[in-house]
């Protein structure tokens, strides 16, 4: 039987890209005079894509917008981020290890995330990763974003893989849903983004550091019947 697909989510899973993401929101946030959003209360905004962000982050201050005015705030932000979009998000440690190790033993990989696609794609071939993933979707790929399965039953299809051979891997309450709605093993990270431990939401394995991911891969692979599920 070949290797399983394993998809990615990005932000705060394949790439630590809270520095250029808040950097943005809270240039935003200063063209309309308002004050930045501490780093770390930001860090935990990421992950339902940029215009849950800026919801999120007015939130903070009280603020309430109307739709036109959340689309203009939105468009500045996207127009500022493409352009700074790898300035300072780097890759977590570990990752290229990992993927190079999985990668011999015959794994594809694929990435399905709540950014923009353009943008998925502009970060990771700036950052020279892009040609290793067999499909990179983002939220407007299929017109429907996580934790909707469909996203991820697409983009699993889209690499070429298959729905009953398929690991997740997140770093969030939405990505662990996702993959548990589209029936398919999560491993979560607990480094991401999450704004409550990640063991809350019951992934089948937590890792720690990207050094870690093959062996848990090892482990939930004999364990996944013919169906994809883990089994009891």
């Amino acid at each position: 039987m070949p290797a399983p697909t394993i998809v990615f989510d990005l932000d705060g899973t394949l790439i630590d890209t809270a520095p250029d993401l808040i950097d943005t929101l809270n240039m935003v946030f200063a063209r309309e005079g308002w004050p930045p959003v501490p780093y770390e209360t930001a860090r935990n905004m990421i992950g339902g894509g940029a215009r849950m962000m800026i919801t999120r982050g007015i939130a903070t201050e009280g603020i309430v917008l109307a739709p036109t005015k959340l689309e203009q705030l939105f468009a500045d932000f996207i127009a500022h981020y493409a352009e700074h979009v790898a300035d300072r998000s780097r890759p977590f440690p570990g990752l290229i290890e990992a993927l190079d190790s999985l990668a011999s033993d015959g794994y594809r990989f694929a990435v399905c995330t709540n950014k923009l696609e353009r943008l998925s794609v502009l970060l990771l071939k700036q950052l020279q990763l892009a040609d290793r993933f067999a499909a990179i979707c983002g939220q407007d790929t299929f017109g429907v974003q996580k934790p909707d399965p469909e996203v991820l039953r697409r983009t699993i299809a889209a690499a070429g893989g298959s729905l009953t051979q398929a690991i997740m891997i997140g770093d969030s309450a939405t990505d662990i849903r996702t993959a548990r709605a589209a029936g398919i093993p999560v491993v979560a990270v607990d480094f991401g983004y999450s704004e409550r431990p990640v063991s809350e939401f019951e992934p089948n394995c937590i890792i720690s550091h990207f050094a870690q991911l093959p062996s848990a891969i090892a482990a939930i692979r004999p364990q996944m019947d013919a169906t994809g599920r883990i089994g009891d």
